[in-house]
């Protein structure tokens, strides 16, 4: 290879190359395959894996929470990295869920509560206390 030079919208690489055997000159250019990583959600349709979307989230969650935003960066890094480790590109929305829910939950438990509310769809009181009473001190009195 005589020389390699990235395109300025940096999807193709274009590469000068030279024949060993008879000092040939041509060109090669390389595009960077991007297979996208799919998220299956509740309904069983899929789309597209968006940080932007599940930052926004959190972000929602957090929304006037003493929470910095490092910390959620993180936790979208981690989610995607779920990704990255499989073999199919592909994960349900309750294995995103339920490791986001988790980092919430040690993270600020009213973000935890306010995150767990949109994912888990609460219909009803008793679905969301179910939520909350974990997080309750207990009484150690009674």
């Amino acid at each position: 290879m005589v020389d390699s030079r990235e395109s300025r919208d940096g999807a193709t690489i274009r590469r000068r190359r030279e024949c060993v055997s008879c000092g040939r000159r041509f060109t090669s250019y390389e595009q960077i395959e991007d297979i996208p990583y799919m998220v299956v959600k509740h309904d069983g349709s899929r789309e597209e894996f968006s940080r932007k979307k599940l930052l926004g989230g959190l972000l929602k969650a957090c929304e006037k929470r003493p929470v910095p935003l490092k910390r959620l960066e993180a936790i979208v890094e981690q989610a995607e990295g779920m990704l990255h480790d499989r073999e199919d590109r592909e994960i349900s929305t309750r294995e995103i869920g339920a490791f986001v829910m988790e980092q919430m939950r040690h993270l600020d438990p009213v973000a935890y509560v306010r995150f767990a509310s949109v994912y888990r769809r609460f219909e009803d009181v008793g679905a969301f206390m179910d939520v909350l009473t974990p997080l309750l001190p207990v009484d150690k009195e009674a």
